[in-house]
């Protein structure tokens, strides 16, 4: 009688207990990727992307993904991209996840940890990676795992494109794809986990969960100073870093001019129903008509607020002199600029040129392929997608779920990411992420940069919820 009572409820919650087992072995999968991810040196300079792309070919192999559902196809040996197919039912077009795989620079010596070994402690896992964007790499990868160990069947196709470049190599491998096989990555829309935050926090509480609605447009700008130079014994006030430097001070005192979109405006009208404090009522000072303006002058103390009313230009890198004993033939400085939607990169350029004043200082439009010309293009940041209901609905239904209460905000990026390049191509696409991160700790492209453990499972949790959401609907 006790062994048939055994056997019975064995039989009865074997279910619920292979469910536990797959969670646990998905959560140890995606450790064991983002590991193997943040280990493999995707820099520009010394590292590898396609052997990245390779190492996650591998594991949906592994994971019984057809051969001809993996492709790694690239423009060279170092910077091959990786398309997967997870096939649906057809009732719907499919849907494109985007994820670079590529990083930018990390100097150990900058560092606390080696920036290309993953570090768990105190809480957090450091590397390079871990907040752009290889910890949204790892979630996508071990999600369309653990889709295809349930034997799941969405009603539509997913593709998956792992790519090189987003961070300022020659060989961006969206752009690439779409030039060269359209095919593989057509999507009725995009969606990546590269958009900042995801879910805002504050001391670890929920405070909004983002949808980057919209992105700025990404220029550089060569700043170029020549002189006669000279022997250092006989200094002249005619000295290139000295005209250089004069007009990056002038760029440093003229911010852009104060702008709102209607993502933006949006973005403030919602937070600053929902927040107190100054900062929430300078917020709804500059949705005044006219805008009041020592409230723009507090909020462009905040680099988050700065940047989501001005046009941003600063400078990155400095280069001058050939010799320690004279005196410099060329000065020469990188500008990078964010442009907000509706400014093109032209436009910038000769805005910069007013503002440095200085007719010796040359200002050249740098691509993104490291080509300098003399005039900028004149294409401007795309208007905002609309907010597909096939986005919107399911993303409401888990944040409801996971976040009870935080807002849902459209919001524009900062910074630009792939998405530039589907937007341009018909696709809507939309930044969609679950990692939680502080405010005060953003530290994508700079030191130490780290993810809260607990956030990187959540993370996990939620991108596996909101696929299946927005495979699966009426």
């Amino acid at each position: 009688m006790n062994r048939t009572i055994i056997f019975l409820v064995s039989i009865l919650f074997l279910p619920l207990l292979s469910q536990a087992q797959i969670g646990d072995a998905t959560k140890q999968l995606a450790h064991d990727i983002f590991r193997q991810l943040v280990e493999i040196n995707t820099t520009d300079s010394v590292g590898n992307v396609t052997t990245a792309s390779e190492a996650m070919a591998q594991r949906f192999r592994d994971a019984g993904f057809p051969e001809s559902d993996l492709q790694i196809i690239g423009p060279n040996d170092r910077k091959k991209n990786l398309v997967v197919r997870f096939h649906g039912t057809g009732k719907h077009k499919p849907i494109l996840l985007i994820g670079h795989l590529d990083v930018v620079e990390a100097r150990r010596e900058d560092w606390t940890t080696d920036p290309f070994q993953f570090v768990e402690k105190d809480g957090y896992y450091y590397g390079r990676g871990t907040q752009d964007m290889k910890d949204g790499d790892a979630i996508s990868v071990a999600t369309f795992i653990r889709l295809k160990q349930e034997g799941y069947q969405p009603d539509r196709d997913i593709i998956l494109a792992l790519t090189a470049d987003e961070e300022g190599g020659k060989s961006n491998g969206v752009s690439w794809l779409l030039k060269n096989h359209r095919d593989l990555i057509d999507a009725e829309f995009a969606l990546h986990q590269d958009g900042g935050n995801g879910v805002v926090t504050e001391n670890g509480k929920p405070v909004m969960v983002e949808v980057d609605a919209t992105e700025k447009l990404y220029a550089d700008y060569q700043l170029t100073v020549t002189n006669r130079g000279g022997h250092s014994s006989l200094p002249v006030p005619d000295n290139a870093i000295y005209h250089l430097v004069d007009g990056l001070a002038r760029l440093e005192r003229s911010p852009f001019p104060f702008e709102l979109n209607n993502v933006t405006r949006a973005y403030f009208e919602q937070m600053s129903a929902s927040e107190k404090g100054q900062r929430a009522e300078d917020w709804k000072a500059i949705l005044r008509t006219p805008p009041e303006e020592a409230a723009v002058a507090r909020l462009s103390q905040d680099p988050t607020d700065n940047a989501t009313i001005h046009t941003t230009c600063t400078p990155t890198r400095l280069d001058a002199g050939h010799a320690n004993n004279a005196l410099p033939q060329r000065a020469q400085a990188n500008v990078n600029c964010r442009i907000l939607p509706g400014h093109s990169q032209e436009e910038i350029r000769e805005t910069l040129i007013r503002i440095l004043d200085d007719p010796k200082i040359v200002v050249r439009y740098m691509s993104d392929t490291g080509e300098v010309s003399d005039h900028a293009p004149d294409k401007q940041a795309f208007p905002p997608p609309p907010l597909l209901p096939a986005v919107m609905k399911p993303l409401q239904q888990v944040a409801a779920e996971m976040w009870p209460g935080t807002p849902i905000v459209p919001t524009m990026a900062a910074g630009a990411s792939d998405g530039i390049y589907t937007t341009a191509a018909g696709m809507p696409t939309y930044a969609i992420c679950g990692v939680s991160i502080d405010r005060d700790d953003q530290r994508a492209h700079g030191k130490d940069e780290r993810l809260k453990v607990e956030s990187f499972y959540r993370g996990l949790d939620f991108y596996y919820r909101y696929i299946k959401a927005i495979t699966s609907q009426p």
